[in-house]
């Protein structure tokens, strides 16, 4: 049977679902209102976490800037005691975007909450249309979980265009955490927990590409690790 792969839900959660099912996992969306976390953990084989607005800042110990845009609290709650149990339980663990940034806050980080005004020579970060245009290079860690995952795009190289839509990112890194990937101004594009079966973040978005392909091989890997028992 295909694992369960529990998918935060969110405004366009029809793309993380077809790049999940295409991957070999059966995707189940999540519901906030009628689930607990730590009884769905127990539910589900991998867990991924969406996009979305920001997450509240005074989580990560910090006043508002006045360019975020939060979530409901109800979110930020659901979603971040789920990325706690998961990496509890060494469950499967994919965040994508703001899934990223919850990954990292759940685990003491914290995060830039303006890339534009804080980051100086900053790139553009934020490209809104089309969902799969190419915004910037990410120079990926060799060897990292993430560029294993990623040999089939990369080959032996280290670089690699991705779309990208956000204003935010990773800051301080949350305990156990590395940097598996930068954009060429610095700014952290990609997480991961060495010592975890499968937990990794990404800022961009690889599930807009569920149709061509150019990420299939970093879900067959998410989905290869939630078949693990």
């Amino acid at each position: 049977m295909a694992p369960i792969i529990g998918i935060a839900p969110c405004r366009t959660v029809g793309d993380y679902v077809e790049a999940v099912r295409r991957a070999g996992g059966e995707p189940r969306v999540l519901d906030p209102e009628t689930q607990r976390p730590q009884e769905l953990i127990t539910t589900i084989d991998g867990l991924l976490l969406t996009g979305g607005f920001d997450v509240d800042p005074a989580l990560y110990g910090q006043a508002a800037h006045p360019s975020t845009r939060m979530v409901p609290a109800e979110r930020d709650r659901f979603e971040l005691e789920l990325a706690r149990c998961a990496m509890d339980a060494n469950l499967p663990f994919l965040g994508i975007c703001r899934g990223q940034q919850v990954m990292n806050v759940a685990g003491g980080g914290t995060l830039i909450q303006d890339i534009p005004t804080e980051v100086t020579g900053a790139l553009t970060h934020s490209i809104d249309a089309p969902l799969n245009a190419s915004a910037h290079e990410v120079w990926i860690s060799r060897d990292s979980r993430l560029w294993t995952a990623m040999q089939e795009q990369l080959g032996d190289g280290e670089t690699y265009q991705v779309n990208s839509r956000h204003h935010q990112a990773v800051d301080r890194l949350g305990e156990g955490f590395d940097v598996s990937a930068t954009a060429p101004d610095g700014v952290i594009e990609a997480i991961e927990q060495p010592k975890l079966r499968f937990c990794i973040g990404v800022q961009w978005h690889p599930e807009n590409f569920w149709r061509t392909g150019e990420f299939r091989s970093l879900f067959e890997s998410f989905v290869a690790a939630c078949e693990q028992k």
